[in-house]
């Protein structure tokens, strides 16, 4: 399959306007893959987010959506009660035609259906536990990570093990017989992911104290004697600002380790490399509003522009052809040493 079916294409254009932009850049043979990876993806964490909706209700979906999907069961998957719960007419959408997704999942190669079933096993198997760990939850009662290593464990989970099936997909597909270090290009695919999420993390910070989930680990908090809660008053930016910069270093770093991914990949793979590129680029300037702005003031999105990210787009593709000017367009690799790399 070549290309996405029309289905995959219409809801992938609503759902994410700038995940569709990606996967238009990728190449065919890989787009149907990818692009249904994450619909069904996208289609879980509706699932999970759908407040309205009471817990067990929302668990008991998850569990039959996993088992749909780990079965390849063409059995139709009842999802009306959170279908009419949904704001978002895309979402509503995307659940009401989900088991159209299950059913291009059954048409794929026997190969590809593995590497899809399997990541989509770990990212539905993160939602779950994160229902668990946030079930009482809320603006007065903040449920912090206990430690980086459940913090790490999350990134892996929500985007880091998306990674290692992208470079799985695209190695399977468009270089299958290129020589690279699979080892060490799987393991900075999952940095890549890691590393996009915890832009994610840091930036999305006051909403998710609002909803009572606080991603920043306890113990980091109580060592700078803070509390959660404390993290709701945007005065109190000063006093977080030394730990906040340290998750910033450190999706930065994940963020090089992507970079250095992208001109690892075969420099025939021009429009992967862009596809890659485009993230990174974003997250990078994403940082940049985060190190100058309030990052706990909710009143303030601290992201790029869409002129910025415009801009970025057309750069890169300008500067695909010339190898110099494309490799300083990335994250250049800081003097500090790089503490993850040691220890891996």
């Amino acid at each position: 399959m070549s290309k996405p079916p029309k289905l995959l294409a219409a809801l992938l254009r609503d759902v994410s306007r700038s995940f569709y932009l990606t996967l238009r850049v990728l190449p065919g043979e890989v787009r149907a893959q990818i692009g249904l990876a994450y619909l069904l993806a996208r289609a879980a964490d509706t699932i999970a987010d759908t407040g309205l909706v009471p817990l067990p209700q929302r668990f008991k979906a998850l569990r039959n959506l996993r088992l749909h999907i780990r079965e390849n069961s063409d059995r139709p998957l009842n999802l009306d009660d959170l279908i009419t719960r949904q704001d978002d007419e895309a979402e509503e959408i995307l659940l009401t035609r989900v088991d159209e997704a299950l059913a291009v999942l059954a048409e794929q190669k026997i190969s590809d259906q593995h590497l899809i079933i399997e990541v989509l096993m770990t990212i539905i198997g993160g939602q779950e536990l994160d229902l668990q760990r946030f079930a009482d939850a809320s603006e007065t009662r903040i449920v912090p990570l206990r430690n980086d290593g459940e913090l790490d464990d999350y990134t892996y989970r929500v985007a880091g093990c998306v990674g290692e099936f992208w470079t799985k997909i695209c190695r399977s597909h468009l270089f299958p017989t290129a020589t690279v270090d699979e080892t060490k290009l799987l393991a900075q695919a999952v940095r890549f992911g890691k590393g996009l999420q915890l832009v994610n993390i840091l930036r999305d910070l006051p909403r998710d104290l609002r909803q009572g989930r606080c991603y920043l680990p306890a113990d980091k908090l109580a060592a700078i004697n803070i509390t959660p809660a404390e993290l709701l008053d945007p005065a109190n930016e000063a006093r977080l600002r030394p730990l906040y910069d340290h998750y910033l270093a450190q999706a930065e770093a994940h963020l090089v380790a992507g970079w250095e991914y992208t001109n690892t990949l075969p420099t025939n793979q021009t429009r992967l490399r862009i596809a890659c590129a485009w993230p990174i680029l974003i997250g990078m300037k994403t940082l940049e509003k985060l190190r100058a702005g309030n990052p706990l003031d909710p009143a303030v999105r601290l992201k790029a522009t869409r002129g910025e990210v415009r801009w970025l787009v057309v750069k890169s593709v300008l500067l695909a052809p010339f190898k110099e000017d494309w490799q300083r367009l990335g994250p250049q690799p800081s003097t500090e040493p790089d503490t993850e790399k040691k220890t891996s």
